[in-house]
């Protein structure tokens, strides 16, 4: 935890050298970072696929950009009430998805979250302010601060401004202890029974456990994270659109746990900071700066290189990433972790067959 927390928190010196980091994208690997941890959870933890975890998303960034117009500026209130509202949601729809298993289950959350995404477009059109997305007026009530003066407020925590670092290191506090109670869960006795479920679920059964209370449990669990997530996203950018609930989204968040490494606690982490790294970083690239970094070839040489580079970065983003997840999900099956772990089996053998070759040699020349 210490090693994790001063990574953290050092994050933007030894990410500037890459070019992420600037506040923005340091917010999003927190925030996206956090949604995967809350995952991963389930799915890493019991094998429950859910195709519709943007659901608690959207609920968050709603609660939260509501407790910003009605109650106060400050970021507590949004976090606790979005962080607990995602959770009766979780409830709810955990209690109605759970009575199914395998595609089935993943088949009922993607249906749950298409419902919700359709209904914030039109029914809840007073709540979630359609395709508009709910914002900040002047007209806000905000019963303990005050309407608003000159301007729209930002969100503050007791009077810091939550923008720019301030806004990526509260970020980094919550995504520091969600970390945190995600590792208590994972070698808890109550993550054990979670495994077992996955393991063989059946015969957990037979040994006279009830696994539907544990993996509800799972499933909320799961949800508070995404609903923290989406207070987070309101936080540092104060407005809420139904596009955070759509199917894309969830799909997004299985891409990063799959990519990073299913069922281990730093794999997701390293698959949404990939994925956003590729979003923000490689889509942001064009000829002008191609050219600038493959300035040191040879004029035709570089013509070709960029011309064909071009094809993988900019709006080619994509093919770059589906590249990479082909790699791993084909190679490295257990994500970007298990390569972590074959590459430090590799040195050590290394060390070891080098260890091995000089005390050979040693004892040859006495």
């Amino acid at each position: 935890m210490a090693i994790f927390t001063a990574v953290v928190l050092t994050a933007p010196l030894w990410l500037t050298p890459v070019g992420a980091g600037y506040p923005d994208l340091l917010q999003k690997f927190a925030i996206f970072g956090i949604f995967a941890i809350g995952f991963n959870i389930l799915f890493g933890l019991t094998g429950y696929l859910s195709f519709g975890h943007a659901v608690f998303l959207g609920v968050g960034s709603y609660t939260a950009v509501w407790s910003f117009k009605l109650l106060t500026m400050n970021v507590l209130p949004a976090v606790i009430f979005a962080t607990l509202l995602a959770g009766v949601f979780a409830v709810v729809i955990g209690y109605v998805s759970l009575r199914r298993s395998g595609i089935y289950f993943s088949i009922l959350t993607l249906a749950f979250a298409q419902m919700s995404y359709n209904m914030a477009y039109s029914v809840l059109t007073p709540i979630t302010n359609g395709e508009t997305g709910l914002q900040l007026t002047m007209n806000d009530p905000r019963i303990l601060d005050g309407p608003a003066g000159q301007g729209l407020p930002s969100t503050t925590l007791f009077g810091l401004d939550m923008s720019g670092y301030a806004g990526f290191y509260f970020c980094a506090v919550m995504l520091i202890i969600a970390f945190f109670i995600s590792l208590r869960i994972f070698r808890s006795p109550f993550g054990l029974k979670l495994l077992a479920i996955k393991s063989n679920q059946t015969r957990m059964k037979y040994t006279g456990f009830n696994t539907r209370p544990y993996l509800l449990t799972a499933f909320v669990i799961s949800g508070m994270y995404a609903g923290l997530a989406g207070s987070l996203m309101a936080i540092t950018d104060p407005l809420a659109g139904a596009e955070r609930m759509q199917w894309t989204a969830s799909g997004e968040v299985v891409l990063m746990t799959i990519l990073g490494g299913t069922g281990t606690l730093l794999g997701p982490l390293f698959g949404a900071g990939i994925i956003k790294y590729f979003e923000n970083i490689f889509s942001a690239m064009n000829d002008g700066r191609l050219h600038e970094i493959f300035s040191f070839l040879p004029d035709w040489l570089e013509n070709i290189v960029v011309a064909i580079t071009g094809e993988f970065v900019g709006d080619g983003w994509h093919l770059t990433l589906g590249l990479l997840f082909m790699i791993v999900v084909i190679f490295l099956p257990g994500g970007v972790v298990e390569g972590i772990r074959r590459a430090n089996g590799f040195l050590r053998r290394l060390v070891q067959s080098s260890g091995t070759n000089t005390a050979t040699l040693a004892a040859e020349k006495e």
